[in-house]
């Protein structure tokens, strides 16, 4: 798939740390409740940690006990795209973002209304921006 913020390998390796490449660009992820955003509850902005491009509000995150910043549903429907994944022996769908498709996490339908839906990202995936 194509999308509208292109690099190369080189210049994702460049551009970000060897923990943020791991997971946004090789699909890696970190451990729960050992993370920046899973207990953060400041009013913001949560953004692409790649390419910058919004992604989450803050009034959308909510606590899923899970250790991962976790949201019911992203800022547009055109920020993040869905790919299906099959690692692990499992079947999920990948969130990507639909500007760079850096991996940022999965989503479950086992969140709060009113979607049903639990984003749930990775923190290396994510800047954040206080209102």
């Amino acid at each position: 798939m194509e999308y509208p913020f292109e690099r190369s390998d080189a210049e994702w390796r460049a551009a970000l740390d060897p923990e943020q490449y791991r997971v946004l660009r090789q699909k890696g992820t970190e451990p729960p409740f050992d993370n920046e955003y899973w207990d953060l509850h400041e009013d913001g902005v949560f953004e692409c940690g790649a390419c910058g491009e919004e992604l989450f509000r803050s009034e959308a995150k909510f606590d899923s006990g899970t250790g991962w910043p976790s949201f019911f549903q992203p800022i547009s429907e055109d920020a993040v795209a869905l790919e299906g994944d099959t690692t692990h022996g499992m079947v999920r769908d990948e969130v990507v973002c639909a500007n760079c498709g850096s991996h940022l996490g999965h989503v479950f339908e086992d969140g709060p209304e009113p979607t049903g839906l639990r984003y749930c990202m990775n923190s290396l995936s994510l800047s954040f921006h206080q209102d």
